[in-house]
């Protein structure tokens, strides 16, 4: 990608602030009232043609201004855009709406989404991920051969899960009867890739000479775990894609409400990105929507370091990326906190917070 230089970096900016305020597209003699931007008239329309040349803006038509492509907001996000301070105030309020609307644990993802469609005016999802969730209860072993034997693991009474293990360490039933002790030491009712490495050696040292099964056994183990894992999205909201005009077409309209109905491609979406920071994906990075014509913001939650769902909104290439992006941010961070301090009440205060349900 070409270096920008500064003035053409200034006059992109205000392009693009000034298109997703409008929503119309921006002509020079617009920019020039910009106090911001000392430059006449003409520097400006040449300013402009070279940024349309460059693939940043899009022209409509000859006599009309221009407006962003995919590429300039994505430069926008990345370089441009000025970051939308959060204050102590709305952070406070933000904290204090989501405990009015949340009642019990369970919902509290649920209700984040309805609150952040209701911030940002655009359409939310909420991702509750039920992957690793499920532990372990028992581990039962069946002795098959020398070399071989059946591992079956309890996860509830409806739901038991089998693997067949191969191994060329030898194996009598005394020493299986052994290696069984120990998982149901120290592998029951625990989430194997929350395991710490310090854990990971201690339970090696517990199997003694059948130390070199540790590593198959806890593959089997987060293998058992992860079949049939599912994940739920719920969508609020999808009546303020009404608001904008870029859905006023019916075809845009049914492409995104089918995006949104199927939802396999935003929840594979969703699990496959990147769980620290904030997710954008403008247009055609977005493969979820075949018409590439929509913006999908979201971030993951993670409680005790394990991505619990996630929390975003999705509306059109013009969006206010700068709030957007802080709210989803700052909610995201708060149904964590929110999660991580309930969690840790006694069991008592938990059923007063709930209603005693």
């Amino acid at each position: 990608m070409p270096q920008l230089s500064e003035r053409k970096k200034q006059i992109l900016k205000a392009v693009i602030d000034e298109h997703i305020s409008a929503g119309e597209p921006v002509g020079s003699k617009l920019i020039s009232q910009n106090r911001q931007i000392a430059l006449s008239s003409a520097t400006i329309r040449n300013e402009l043609a070279e940024l349309t040349e460059m693939g940043y803006l899009i022209q409509p038509h000859a006599s009309a201004g221009r407006v962003p492509s995919e590429k300039g907001y994505r430069f926008y996000v990345d370089m441009l855009m000025q970051e939308y301070h959060v204050t102590s105030m709305e952070i406070k309020g933000l904290n204090e709406m989501l405990k009015e609307r949340t009642s019990r644990l369970d919902k509290i993802i649920d209700d984040a989404g309805k609150l952040i469609s209701s911030l940002t005016h655009y359409p939310a999802i909420s991702v509750k991920s039920l992957r690793g969730k499920d532990t372990i209860k028992q581990y039962n072993l069946m002795y098959l051969d020398e070399n071989s034997f059946m591992m079956v693991m309890l996860i509830n009474e409806a739901n038991i899960r089998t693997k067949h293990i191969i191994t060329d360490l030898t194996l009598d039933e005394e020493g299986l009867a052994f290696v069984q002790k120990v998982l149901n030491t120290y592998l029951v009712n625990v989430m194997p890739d929350l395991l710490t490495y310090a854990q990971i050696m201690e339970f090696e040292n517990a199997l003694g000479a059948y130390g070199s099964l540790s590593s198959l056994l806890l593959k089997n183990v987060y293998e058992a775990l992860s079949e049939g894992e599912t994940s739920d999205m719920r969508v609020e909201g999808v009546d303020r894609f009404l608001e904008y005009p870029e859905y006023t077409s019916v075809e845009k309209m049914r492409s995104m409400l089918e995006m949104l109905s199927s939802r396999e491609g935003i929840l594979k979406l969703v699990e496959n990105s990147d769980t620290e920071g904030v997710n954008v994906y403008i247009g055609s990075e977005n493969p979820a929507d075949a018409s590439g014509g929509s913006t999908i913001v979201f971030k993951t939650i993670t409680v005790g370091g394990r991505p619990i769902g996630a929390i975003g909104v999705v509306g059109p290439c013009r969006m206010d990326y700068s709030k957007v992006i802080s709210t989803v941010e700052q909610l995201s961070q708060s149904v964590a906190d929110m999660i991580e301090s309930r969690r840790s009440l006694p069991e008592g205060k938990k059923k007063e917070d709930h209603g005693g349900s």
